[in-house]
């Protein structure tokens, strides 16, 4: 099976002595990873990056989003993604561990923070272009700083870092506002939802199994999914299991009928039927089209 390579945060270069944080002018960075950055890729760590400059595409777990000025995008661990440029790509990016930043703060956490909280919500704010200027001063004090050798660096870091987060959140919710913040025990029963359901989704894929493993009732369950994603918790497990299949036809070997297999399905016809009502399109049409 072919492996979709994850990236470890030590494997980039860090000049400032910090393995857990690093930063970088956005051309510097492509510039010394030209190797891989076009190619799909998933991180062990959170990134953010803001384009100032150019345009392109950045696909992220299948979905494309357009690269432009003011283009703010968020990824979590475990996310596959890619970045494809038709002009050259100016701006800033940082990336850090989640002990690195909630290391810092007692009662603030990165699942907070609406683009982080949800596989399910959007990873991209678009910055309005009267507002490019601000945000990008807040990028380029992060990466001053990092490259700086003051006392108390590590602290600094994490309070810019939580300023930046807080100001991009603000824009988020400006402009998704269905996506505002919600109650932190609703955050947290979702949170955990998603680890089971990456833990469970090859042999569990009813409702019922992740309500009872999270000791509350499928009910309270699809109304806490709808507070916060306006979904279903079936429709929750689907996605999940739909992504692995697309990510399995597109980075592995493997047979459709032995990614069914994998996926908990062992009639092909019963899994395509599934793929096919959650996606649009056959798993042989999405795997040929992809191709």
């Amino acid at each position: 099976m072919k492996k979709i390579p994850i990236l470890d945060i030590k494997q980039f270069e860090h000049k400032a002595q910090l393995e857990d944080f690093y930063s970088n002018d956005l051309e510097i960075h492509l510039k010394n990873n030209r190797d891989f950055f076009h190619k799909p890729h998933r991180h062990n760590f959170f990134l953010c990056v803001l384009f100032t400059q150019g345009s392109g595409i950045h696909e992220i777990d299948f979905e494309t989003y357009a690269v432009k000025p003011g283009c703010v995008f968020f990824l979590r661990p475990g996310q596959t993604h890619f970045w494809q440029f038709n002009t050259s790509p100016q701006g800033y990016i940082f990336f850090h561990t989640q002990e690195f930043f909630e290391l810092h703060f007692t009662n603030t956490k990165l699942d907070q923070f609406p683009f982080y909280y949800s596989f399910k919500n959007p990873p991209i704010v678009n910055i309005t272009l009267d507002q490019i200027l601000t945000v990008k001063s807040q990028f380029m004090e992060i990466n001053q700083e990092y490259y700086s050798d003051l006392p108390l660096k590590r602290q600094k870091l994490a309070s810019l870092l939580n300023t930046v987060y807080i100001d991009l959140s603000r824009h988020y919710i400006e402009l998704e506002p269905k996506k505002e913040v919600v109650s932190m025990s609703y955050i947290s029963t979702l949170r955990a939802l998603e680890k089971l359901i990456d833990l469970y989704y090859k042999e569990q894929k009813s409702a019922k199994f992740y309500a009872e493993a999270l000791n509350i009732s499928s009910k309270h369950l699809n109304r806490i999914l709808r507070t916060t994603l306006n979904k279903t918790t079936t429709q929750i497990i689907s996605e999940r299991v739909m992504l692995e299949a697309k990510r399995l036809m597109v980075h592995s070997y493997n047979t459709l009928a032995e990614i069914s297999e994998i996926l908990g399905y062992e009639d092909y016809a019963h899994f395509s039927k599934v793929f096919k009502k959650n996606s649009g399109i056959t798993p042989k049409s999405f795997k040929r089209n992809y191709s």
